[in-house]
């Protein structure tokens, strides 16, 4: 008897409803964009990486979105890290710099050194100018009265028409890019190729569409979930909204404050919380 393992012949896993969507660029913003320009790994490259984990005893989990659906509830990070999808985007350079944050990514950015300055800057209509949030320091909430609005909107068209002509000059008189670049404002945009494996694109999107979130940086985040995340690997995007982004933690103290209010003892949880919070 032959000792030599036999292998199945395996075929690249694609998946169409992605393949359909490869390079259109999904416009966000007024002139941000972004589009898939390849990835590796299906639902089906999930499955196959977990029962390698786990053995063939596991098919009794049995079907994929079981499983799927089961290393989600259960934090099983690795076999979605066998999945990886490659963008391209076109951001804000204030949104890039919430974006860069996640090091998870292999990232190459568009070189203001080497190259001029993309010559596009986010714009804010009339009725888009938000309040600073009176609880969170770094949100918003509520916005600015039309006519407000309308005022901010005209000093910044005039802001970026004089920040352009001077970077434009400098660059004219012969200035060096790396040094005629330094006065651009942090709406100027920017392109980067962005590589992420799944685990941690999940991690990025459950962060970014958080309704905390910043609206610029949340916009990208909505259109990669929602327009290529949910094409991509629609078992796993499901588990991910059920799992990540519709469902409640709760800690130790909280557990058993639940516990004793479903018991009726509301007196005895007031008084459990009361304590521990002034403790």
């Amino acid at each position: 008897m032959s000792s030599e393992k036999e292998f199945e012949k395996l075929k690249p896993m694609t998946v169409e409803s992605l393949d359909e969507i490869l390079g259109k660029p999904f416009k966000v913003l007024d002139d941000g964009f972004v589009r898939v320009v390849d990835y590796m790994g299906s639902d089906q490259s999930i499955v196959q990486a977990a029962r390698v984990s786990y053995g063939s005893g596991t098919k009794q989990v049995s079907q994929d979105r079981g499983l799927i659906r089961y290393l989600m509830r259960h934090h099983h990070s690795t076999p979605f890290e066998m999945c990886e999808i490659k963008f391209h985007v076109r951001v804000p350079m204030d949104a890039w710099r919430q974006w860069i944050r996640h090091r998870t990514a292999n990232v190459n950015e568009y070189s203001t050194r080497y190259s001029l300055a993309i010559d596009q800057s986010a714009k804010t209509k009339e009725d888009e100018w938000r309040l600073q949030s009176s609880m969170n320091k770094q949100g918003s909430e509520g916005f600015l009265s039309k006519e407000e609005g309308t005022l901010l909107t005209q000093e910044e068209e005039k802001l970026h028409s004089d920040i352009w002509g001077i970077y434009n000059s400098r660059i004219e008189k012969g200035v060096a890019r790396e040094q005629a670049r330094k006065d651009l404002p942090l709406s100027t945009y920017t392109e980067a190729y962005w590589k992420i494996d799944l685990h941690n694109l999940l991690h990025f999107l459950r962060l970014r569409m958080d309704k905390h979130a910043q609206l610029e940086i949340r916009k990208f985040a909505d259109t990669i979930g929602n327009e290529i995340v949910k094409r991509w690997v629609p078992l796993t995007w499901e588990a991910f909204q059920d799992y990540r982004m519709n469902s409640k933690s709760f800690s130790g103290l909280e557990m058993q404050l639940l516990s004793l209010i479903s018991q009726n003892e509301n007196e005895k949880a007031a008084e459990k919380a009361k304590k521990n919070l002034v403790g």
